[in-house]
């Protein structure tokens, strides 16, 4: 058992500490995205901001929406009330009473998902470019006109901007902020090379005629419609562009529950849609995104679950063996202490062990720092203990997510937007 669990293991080391290297020799291979001219003629653009059940944000969402700074008569607004049983419909109606000076229309249909209500907003609308707003973002005013002149090829699918929590007030929610930042630096080198695997919800822009002729969003009870287009995106060898000097804010759970809800809609459909494109994985077709990325999608979740589920094992298995001592000798703890010796040799320490796990920090600090400087944020941000906890504690968190991930795709439980 132990010779299978320390195999196990090993092949865990072995395959995170490769990819930590490889990511860091693409970032140190310094080839950045060149930047295009500024934007002098300005395409039509529709901004799509899908609605379930937001009340609390949907408003907030469009008044930062109708601040971006481009033609009023290029740009139009399209909210998609899906089945709301809330107030979000009636908020809807109202903004745009308000606002009629903006080009916004509601779309109103029966709750089908994400999906269908995106592709609702493309059917009605005959801009060049499509927007997804998620109705809990936020954009900076600036954001359209630095981002899209970089469909200067016909082959550039998508542009996607950087994605920060917005106002974090709780531990959980600090936490987020330090993965969001972390994961927007992983993005811009997965660009490098091709290999994003997911276009977010908030304001990822793309090209329409694209969209159109890939069929629209999937509708088919996909939890994670924004991986499976760029998926399909990549599986036609279109190309997407992540920026990290636009920012877009999020809202982030603020919640263990709500956490863990969301994360287990996005992990699950992530392993659910990879293992759909599964010819492009290992496939050299598709580049380094079939090489390196769609294996990684699969093999994440892995190394959380073998993680977590060792760090149990190694974690509960003293305890086990001080319970079977004491039970040997009924509990007396008297004549226990009595012969109590402690033998230590500095030849029992594993320095193997030690050596990976003392690569992983470097580099894990070293990306840690170079993220931060690359959005124009300091890592103690709020504060040294925030970050500590981050560091010691959210990565064994999000690992153990994993185990109610692996239990709903094993009993084939489902989950809708």
């Amino acid at each position: 058992m132990n010779i299978f669990i320390t195999g196990v293991l090993w092949i865990t080391y072995f395959i995170s500490l490769f990819f930590a290297i490889f990511w860091l020799l693409v970032f140190l291979e310094n080839r950045q995205l060149k930047k295009p001219k500024k934007l002098r003629n300005f395409p039509s653009v529709a901004v799509a901001i899908p609605a379930y059940n937001e009340e609390s944000t949907l408003r907030q969402t469009l008044q930062s929406a109708l601040k971006l700074d481009y033609p009023s008569d290029k740009i139009e607004f399209i909210i998609i009330n899906d089945g709301s049983t809330d107030s979000t419909g009636r908020i809807a109606k109202a903004l745009i009473k308000k606002r009629n000076d903006s080009n916004i229309i509601l779309i109103s249909q029966e709750n089908k998902g994400k999906g269908a209500a995106l592709n609702a907003a493309i059917k009605a609308t005959n801009a060049e470019y499509f927007v997804c707003l998620d109705s809990d973002s936020f954009v900076e005013s600036s954001a359209l006109r630095k981002m899209l002149p970089y469909f200067d090829k016909q082959d550039i699918a998508a542009v996607l901007p950087s994605l920060k929590v917005k106002n974090p007030s709780n531990i959980i929610q600090k936490m987020q902020w330090y993965e969001y930042i972390i994961n927007m630096f992983y993005k811009e080198l997965m660009a490098r090379l091709n290999s994003v695997h997911v276009a977010p919800g908030p304001f990822s822009i793309y090209r329409k005629s694209i969209l159109e002729k890939l069929g629209g969003f999937d509708e088919d009870d996909n939890l994670t419609e924004d991986l499976e287009m760029a998926l399909r995106l990549q599986s036609r060898n279109y190309k997407i562009i992540q920026l990290l000097d636009i920012t877009v804010y999020t809202i982030a759970p603020d919640n263990l529950r709500d956490l863990y809800k969301q994360r287990n809609r996005w992990y699950k459909g992530s392993i659910i849609n990879a293992l759909r494109y599964k010819r492009m994985m290992f496939n050299r077709k598709y580049g380094d995104f079939g090489l390196i990325q769609m294996p990684t999608i699969i093999i994440s979740g892995m190394i959380a679950l073998v993680l977590i589920m060792s760090t149990l094992y190694y974690t509960i298995k003293p305890y086990f063996i001080y319970y079977t001592n004491f039970k040997l000798i009924d509990f007396d703890f008297l004549t226990l202490l009595r012969n109590l010796s402690i033998n230590m040799n500095i030849l029992d320490i594993n320095y193997t062990v030690m050596f990976v796990a003392l690569c992983m920090i470097l580099i894990t600090i070293y990306v840690v720092k170079k993220s931060h400087v690359s959005v124009d944020e300091k890592v103690v941000k709020f504060g040294l203990f925030n970050f500590i906890v981050y560091l010691l504690l959210y990565f064994f968190i999000l690992a153990a997510m994993w185990i109610g991930i692996a239990i709903d795709l094993i009993i084939g439980k489902k989950q809708k937007w």
